[in-house]
């Protein structure tokens, strides 16, 4: 995954698959969420996953945005990213 490039958010987005990264004890969590407009009628309302590990809620992301085809961006307040995920970068 090491060729993707993912845009750092401050909150989830309403045009893209939101990777909501925390962390809480040392550990890394995350949450996934998808807005219903994304899933062309497959969801009636946004979904937002359980919390999972946060290489789990990466991979959720990823096979998410490949099936409905929709970018994904990612909220990182905590810093838990890892770079063999691929590239952070933040708009300017």
């Amino acid at each position: 995954m090491a060729g993707n490039r993912f845009e750092q958010v401050d909150e989830p987005q309403a045009d893209a698959i939101t990777l909501s990264l925390s962390a809480r004890g040392g550990e890394a969590f995350g949450r996934v969420h998808c807005p219903a407009d994304l899933a062309a009628g497959h969801l009636v309302n946004d979904f937002v996953s359980d919390e999972m590990g946060a290489k789990d809620a990466f991979r959720t992301a990823i096979r998410l945005a490949n099936e409905i085809r929709a970018p994904i961006v990612v909220e990182d307040a905590a810093g838990v990213w890892q770079d063999e995920w691929g590239v952070l970068y933040r708009e300017m």
